[in-house]
């Protein structure tokens, strides 16, 4: 499995921007399909977003579409999500995954981030 780490987190104002990186490593990076996941304690996990090994097509979930912008550089194994026009309610810890075209389901994980948006 390919190993994940995020970074970006932090506090922000609402209404404000943040960028998050995850940078792969183990794997070779542009065979998977990588996500975006969030968890706020007491919740099920929450799917954001996701992007393809090529970078061409991405997809988002409801509640961030318009605000946020998934991408990827192969080059560098690096996936990013920018969030902009935060609203308090996208305050949680957030994971970015990856799975191979042909799994379901993600099963490579981050360990999170902390993304905190004050009003």
């Amino acid at each position: 499995q390919v190993q994940l780490a995020e970074s970006g987190g932090g506090l922000v104002q609402a209404g404000g921007s943040l960028g998050l990186s995850c940078v792969a490593s183990g794997g070779t990076f542009s065979r998977y399909v990588m996500g975006w996941f969030r968890q706020v304690p007491g919740k099920e996990r929450e799917y954001v977003g996701s992007i393809s090994q090529s970078g061409a097509r991405t997809v988002y979930a409801d509640s961030v579409k318009g605000r946020s912008t998934i991408s990827r550089d192969n080059a560098k194994n690096t996936m990013y999500l920018q969030m902009n026009m935060l609203k308090p309610e996208d305050t949680a810890v957030y994971y970015c995954a990856a799975r191979t075209p042909d799994q379901a389901q993600f099963d490579s994980w981050g360990q999170g981030t902390q993304v905190t948006v004050s009003s």
